[in-house]
């Protein structure tokens, strides 16, 4: 039943590790995840081999065991294997693959942009003619970020707006990818005399004195395709607004297991086929054990091996390292995330998680440190009805674990979160992510205003 590996005969370690039962390529299969040399054998530990043999007969007692996975790996040795290479439906695992496949493309230190331009002059206050909004993914915008970016407006002299908010490219507000109901929210966050006690909500967790905006469109909300819509004469740029940080928006996503930011972000990567390339071929995995309909995990056609689980994490570090940065910046790490996906899990302190759950799935990968075994990395999928019991089997799993291996006094930094995704909720709404245009500025606009324009010039995101 349980798959665990001992030192032998190479060829009864294939047989035993159940790569040939596979169907791929022999040689490949020996190469761990990530390429990066031979699997080894674990040296016996009948003690961890019974912790993980009672787990698998306590899931047989209820549901089948060719429906639940495992794959755990120490470096090059792994320690465990049940069903790790068949592709099992992996739920919001499915986020890794676009965490990775969104590092593979863009720089840690990414922003989406999204554009804020006037389409007539602006006289005493007023723009007369339309708002534009040009979108280009930002995954989380959000109240506000609403209302940083009409207090920007206001500071350039705008109140009132006598054409339209119009919408173009891809713009979506408190995760809501509809664009029409998305420029109706923003105009709702521009004005606070129309504000809902949710809205006031938001407003108050911002830092202490931020204004309240007053900016009035009297034209309503228009979503246009900027390909197929009327032509305009160049509209005048004013506000530039940078989204949060690659880093910390993989963070965000993680955490709460946002479907739409996951889906936001794999449809600027290309969509689910192109996550799924960039993923496989960063970890070093057989591209068949990644199958993808999507980017966030919705639907049990999104199926992932354990072994590639693990892989994509390893990659992930891999990719991490040199830039000073952990896995514990993308991901929930226990004792330092207490939200989210973490609530009401009983897991190791500092390990590094993900999970993701389906009406019938129940899954869990991720990293923990040991003091016998270095980093534990595993993924777990499990197929059942009983989401909760198997959650807390999960977590039993890594406790009795944790507890043979032992605990390391000090958790090693390679797994803790550094200063790039601590904090990060502070940035939520910064209004140093909002630089505002000086070129074009209106006479009326800019009168007796040289400070202003010295504060605009300086208004642009730090790192």
């Amino acid at each position: 039943m349980l798959e665990l590996f001992s030192s032998g005969l190479m060829s009864a370690w294939l047989d035993m590790a159940g790569i040939r039962s596979s169907g791929l390529n022999t040689a490949q299969e020996m190469v761990w995840p990530g390429n990066a040399g031979f699997v080894l054998a674990a040296a016996p530990e009948p003690q961890t081999a019974s912790i993980v043999e009672q787990y698998l007969k306590e899931l047989g007692k209820q549901h089948p065991i060719g429906q639940q996975a495992i794959w755990m790996q120490s470096g090059p040795v792994v320690l465990a294997n049940n069903q790790g290479s068949i592709p099992l439906p992996a739920a919001s695992l499915t986020k890794i693959a676009t965490s990775l496949a969104a590092l593979s493309t863009w720089d840690h230190s990414h922003q989406f942009e999204t554009l804020i331009s006037a389409t007539g002059p602006i006289n005493n206050g007023v723009l007369q003619g339309d708002l534009l909004v040009n979108g280009n993914g930002d995954p989380l915008f959000v109240w506000q970020d609403g209302i940083a970016m009409a207090n920007s407006l206001n500071r350039l002299g705008i109140k009132k707006v006598t054409g339209k908010l119009v919408i173009r490219g891809r713009f979506a507000m408190n995760g809501n990818r509809n664009a029409l109901p998305s420029g109706q929210m923003l105009m709702q966050s521009f004005n606070f005399r129309t504000w809902s006690r949710s809205l006031i909500l938001r407003y108050s967790q911002m830092p202490q004195g931020t204004p309240k905006p007053q900016l009035e469109i009297f034209g309503g909300v228009k979503v246009e395709n900027p390909e197929t819509g009327p032509q305009q004469t160049k509209p005048n740029l004013l506000l530039r607004h940078r989204s949060l940080t690659l880093t910390q928006l993989l963070k965000e996503m993680n955490i709460f297991s946002s479907n739409e930011m996951a889906e936001s972000i794999a449809e600027s990567l290309g969509g689910a086929q192109v996550v799924r390339r960039l993923a496989a071929s960063a970890a070093g995995v057989p591209l068949a054990e990644i199958q993808l309909i999507n980017g966030s995990g919705l639907g049990v056609e999104n199926r992932i091996s354990a072994r590639a689980v693990c892989g994509m994490l390893m990659a992930l570090q891999r990719k991490l390292q040199p830039l000073g940065l952990t896995i514990g910046d993308f991901f929930p790490v226990s004792g330092s995330d207490r939200n989210g996906t973490m609530l009401h899990r009983h897991i190791p302190q500092a390990t590094v998680i993900k999970t993701g759950t389906l009406r019938d799935v129940s899954a869990l990968a991720g990293v923990m440190p040991t003091r016998d075994r270095g980093l534990v990395w595993f993924a777990i999928v499990n197929r059942g009805n009983d989401v909760l019991g198997l959650r807390a089997k999960q977590d039993l799993l890594l406790q009795n674990l944790s507890q043979k291996w032992g605990t390391t006094l000090t958790p090693p930094v390679v797994v803790l979160p550094t200063r790039a995704s601590l904090n990060y909720v502070k940035r939520i709404g910064a209004s140093d992510r909002n630089q505002i245009i000086l070129k074009g500025r209106t006479k009326a606009e800019g009168r007796g205003q040289k400070a202003q324009a010295k504060e605009g010039e300086t208004e642009k995101l730090k790192g």
